[in-house]
Parts: C-alpha cells; sequence; structure tokens
C-alpha cells in the first residue's frame, strides 16, 4: 500500500509541476514547431526523383552483374559527356538507384536530382549508354526499352507535415525537461508536505478567504448628512 501511495503522490506531483509550468511547455512547443516549418520552408533543397525502365534478358546471377555495370564509370563517364555534366562519375553514381521490379526482368533506373529535368535526362541517357555498352563489355544484347523516364514536377522531400511533427514532438520533450528544471530551481515553498521534507514544523495556516463571500457580508456604509445653522 504504501508503495501504490508513492507512487500516485509522485505521479500527481510530477502532473503539478507541468501544469504550474505548462506555459514554458507551450511555448518551447511553439517556438520549436515554428523553426521547423521555416526550414522546411527555406532551407530545405527539393529534390526530384525521375525512373526509366528497361527490360533484360538475363537470369538472375547475371542479372546482379548487369546492374552493376549500369552504374560503374564505364557507363556513367559516357554519360557524363554527352550530358556535359560537372562532376565526376563517382559522383553521378550517387544519383543513381537500379533495382528489379519484383524480381522480375525488368530493371528501374531511378535517378535523384535537384533539377527534376536533369533527373529524367540522366535516367534516360544511363539507359542508352547502357544499352550500346554492354555488347562491348560482356557481349550481351538482350536489352530492351520498356519506358522512358519523365519530368516529375513535384519533390519527393517535400514534406512539411513530417518535419513539423518532429519539430513539435522534439519542442515538447525540451518543454518539459526545461519545466522540470525550472521547477527543481525554484526554492518556493507551496504545502505542507515540502515542510517535512525540510524537518520543518507546522504551527498554524492561514485559510484562504473567500473575496466575493467577504463583499457579499460587508454592509455599505450610511452616509447621514446633518443640516448646520449659520447664523
Amino acid at each position: 500500500m504504501d508503495g501504490e501511495r508513492a507512487k500516485e503522490i509522485n505521479i500527481k506531483e510530477l502532473f503539478n509541476v507541468m501544469r504550474r509550468q505548462l506555459w514554458i511547455i507551450a511555448a518551447v512547443t511553439i517556438l520549436f514547431t515554428l523553426c521547423g516549418s521555416l526550414y522546411a520552408t527555406y532551407y530545405t533543397t527539393p529534390l526530384y526523383q525521375s525512373s526509366t525502365r528497361i527490360i533484360i534478358g538475363a537470369n538472375q546471377d547475371n542479372m546482379k552483374t548487369l546492374q552493376v555495370i549500369i552504374r560503374d564509370v564505364t557507363v556513367l563517364q559516357k554519360v557524363v559527356d554527352q550530358l556535359d555534366l560537372h562532376i565526376t562519375p563517382e559522383s553521378l553514381a550517387g544519383k543513381i538507384n537500379v533495382e528489379s521490379v519484383d524480381e522480375s526482368q525488368v530493371v528501374s533506373i531511378n535517378v535523384t536530382d535537384t533539377n527534376a529535368e536533369m533527373a529524367a535526362r540522366i535516367a534516360n541517357t544511363t539507359a542508352t549508354v547502357f544499352k550500346k555498352e554492354i555488347p562491348d563489355i560482356l557481349s550481351f544484347k538482350d536489352v530492351r526499352y520498356l519506358s522512358p523516364a519523365k519530368v516529375n514536377p513535384y519533390p519527393i522531400n517535400e514534406n512539411d507535415t513530417r518535419t513539423m511533427t518532429i519539430s513539435f514532438i522534439i519542442g515538447l520533450m525540451a518543454g518539459i525537461g526545461l519545466a522540470f528544471l525550472r521547477d527543481s530551481l525554484d526554492d518556493t515553498i507551496r504545502g505542507s508536505r515540502e515542510l517535512d521534507d525540510l524537518g520543518i514544523t507546522l504551527l498554524g495556516s492561514v485559510p484562504k478567504i473567500d473575496q466575493r463571500k467577504l463583499q457579499k457580508n460587508e454592509k455599505p456604509y450610511e452616509v447621514r448628512s446633518e443640516s448646520v445653522d449659520v447664523k
């Protein structure tokens, strides 16, 4: 029973601390949420993704090798030269992701770039160069186009709701932490229990006066006027 009572008291004290410091929790939460919204709006670089699909007539063992070659320097150097890109083939490889669609012979070449049109151009050029160069690399010719990449005007990282949610959670946690820190540094005595913890004996207490009842019970003063004869 004592353990349950202590647990109940501790929860009640924690709730009271949060209630007393509610304005701090609210202010910090709003501040963090606002900063997250501003960051997502003005400081996040939009990224665009475009994909092209090709069909590679190979078994699963050779498929992995062919997918690796798509992102190899031998292929991507020609893509850089054709598009006159001012980046290295290694940097271009970081923008490209190659994957099989549902473990089939369909291979998707996904390109992510800060420019929507360039993402589509890189994807299509990579597929073209790969189809042209793979016969010389592995004497493999069974590569066919399935669907070209199209310009996707919508950024893939434009998610203000997610950023604001994360900012709200961080702000709430920071606000609660700051509230408990501020309360721990406050030396104000708010009840008899705190006096007991300090070893101070409570001799008496002054009840709280209800101002409304006090004003209701007060009798208005009577003002009497007397006439004074002036001779």
